[in-house]
């Protein structure tokens, strides 16, 4: 069963830097790619990062390009891997829930991926 659980989020202050973790199990972890949406109310749900743990390429969206750094740390034993997103220079628009995803397939794939973990908040005050 695969399992995505985020943490990390909280309170911070605008210009101010958070790290999202989301400790990933239950699929092999070179075959898939895994990424970070963001939702907020009366929003669109916008995927924000994504790796893509076959070709090593990565994906921004360009409101978060060179604040937000996606990256990966691998159990020896596969059993769970984390991925990373360091957010920088935090803004208020930041501000949502994030959440973890992944799948079988590129980050071409993004808005499809079917799993999900539950979201950890990120509120970011002026």
């Amino acid at each position: 069963e695969v399992q995505l659980v985020e943490s990390g989020g909280g309170l911070v202050q605008a210009g101010g830097s958070l790290r999202l973790s989301c400790a990933a199990s239950g699929f092999t972890w070179h075959e898939n790619s895994i990424g970070w949406f963001r939702q907020t109310p009366g929003k669109e749900r916008e995927g924000v990062s994504c790796l893509n743990m076959i070709d090593g390429s990565i994906y921004y969206a360009d409101s978060v390009k060179g604040r937000f750094t996606i990256s990966s740390a691998n159990a020896e034993n596969n059993a769970e891997n984390t991925v990373f997103l360091q957010m920088n220079s935090l803004e208020p628009e930041d501000t949502a829930v994030y959440y973890c995803t992944a799948d079988y397939s590129d980050c071409g794939d993004l808005q499809a991926f079917r799993f999900w973990g539950r979201g950890t908040q990120v509120t970011v005050s002026s």
